[in-house]
């Protein structure tokens, strides 16, 4: 394949392997270790088989089905790699996985992203590194990104997910979607993986960061992939509904000179309607099956917010109990701090600083910057001006995008006029 000019197109190399890889990653690699379940050296192999499209391509122009040009040359790596293993991949294992239907003509290559993530939530795996497993291997998310995000160390995280991946391999657990009465104890660790996928993927509010980006579109997709597989599971419904609440703001979080823009301060003309309305139908559905959980409750809040489209403002009402529901099911310190924001609207700031200070001592809060940034901005409204300084000093140290540190900064300067 790699000598041929047959099927080829002109192209950026890097370019086009870098969609592919944001684009089918995790497709890829779910597909290579399906049989062998050596998530570890499917990874290596495709890493691999990168390497060499990055040298094939630019001789020899890219391939018009890239994946299946980079799947051909991955598995033979990584059929290769397992025969000449001094471990153990079993040769029967090896026969199969060569054996495997694969069409290298064809655009379509089987999508057993699902299955992946349903092994990696499997119970033999340590309960603590599931979702991260996920991130890494549907996502291709690196060690060091994903341990920012769980707040341990990067050479923590890496020998975990190392650990992990050798568990599924010698445990022999099959990449597949289990049996229904084995899916739901494992749907919970599948969900929070997506959300955390999501979450990384907004922390991007402009957009110009393409590969954040695509990690909330492939999250979405993931979460309509999970609603179709299990139509009647309402948490999924709640997810899926609670990450298009939020990506139907996305237009509005900047304005056109990148500024950030606060939720309550944004122009709901901006919003995208008709995200809203699949939202509001996902949300409803989850309803009437009668399993409140923390997706719903989470997919309800935006619904409150939501509500500002068609009447002028949010319902705080709604919002103060939704939070009060999510807090006791969650007990989620970032529940607390966006409880105490939405009692400010009702009962003021005095009752909202009271409620924080309930929980300051939640050393979960202690490098959270929007519980800072909420004191801060409740200590302004009340003209406790020190205090407020005091605050918004320690949320702008906390604060990594630039757009919201200038606007922390000039809520701080403010404070002094």
């Amino acid at each position: 394949m790699s000598d041929s000019q047959d099927g080829v197109r002109p192209c950026d190399p890097c370019d086009l392997a870098e969609q592919v890889a944001r684009r089918s990653y995790g497709k890829l690699v779910a597909f290579l270790a399906a049989t062998t379940r050596d998530v570890a050296s499917a990874e290596d192999a495709l890493s691999e088989a990168f390497a060499t499209a990055l040298a094939d391509w630019p001789r020899n122009g890219c391939p018009q089905n890239p994946e299946a040009w980079l799947m051909t040359v991955a598995r033979r790596k990584f059929l290769d790699a397992s025969r000449s293993s001094q471990r153990e991949t079993a040769s029967d294992e090896i026969d199969e996985a060569a054996a495997m239907p694969f069409d290298e003509e064809s655009a379509e290559i089987p999508d057993r992203r699902l299955g992946l993530m349903f092994a990696c939530a499997h119970p033999a795996i340590d309960a603590a590194i599931r979702a991260p497993l996920m991130l890494q291997a549907i996502l291709g998310l690196d060690a060091a990104r994903i341990a920012s995000a769980f707040l341990i160390s990067p050479a923590t995280m890496s020998q975990r997910l190392v650990r992990a991946k050798n568990k599924i391999r010698q445990a022999g657990i099959p990449l597949e979607i289990p049996e229904r009465s084995q899916l739901r104890a494992r749907l919970a660790t599948v969900l929070d993986a997506i959300y955390a996928a999501f979450a990384e993927g907004w922390i991007d509010a402009a957009g110009t960061d393409v590969a954040r980006r695509d990690l909330a579109e492939e999250a979405i997709y993931l979460g309509r992939f999970i609603v179709e597989l299990l139509p009647d599971e309402p948490e999924g419904l709640g997810l899926l509904s609670l990450m298009l609440h939020a990506e139907s703001r996305r237009q509005a979080r900047r304005n056109t000179d990148g500024d950030y823009i606060p939720l309550t301060q944004q122009n709901p003309t901006l919003w995208n309607a008709a995200m809203i309305d699949e939202a509001e139908s996902l949300l409803h559905r989850a309803g009437t099956m009668n399993m409140v959980g923390r997706y719903q409750l989470e997919a309800a809040i935006q619904s409150a917010h939501a509500v500002r489209a068609r009447s002028g403002r949010s319902d705080w009402a709604a919002i103060v109990q939704l939070y009060d529901a999510l807090f006791a099911i969650s007990g989620s310190p970032v529940a607390a701090v966006n409880r105490a924001l939405a009692l400010a609207e009702l009962h003021g700031a005095r009752r909202a600083l009271d409620h924080l200070d309930e929980v300051a001592a939640d050393p979960r809060l202690k490098e959270y910057q929007p519980y800072w940034a909420a004191r801060a901005e409740l200590f302004a409204r009340i003209n406790a001006r020190d205090e407020a300084r005091h605050a918004y000093s320690i949320a702008i140290g906390l604060e990594r995008d630039p757009s919201v540190r200038r606007f922390l900064e000039q809520r701080r300067m403010l404070v002094d006029e």
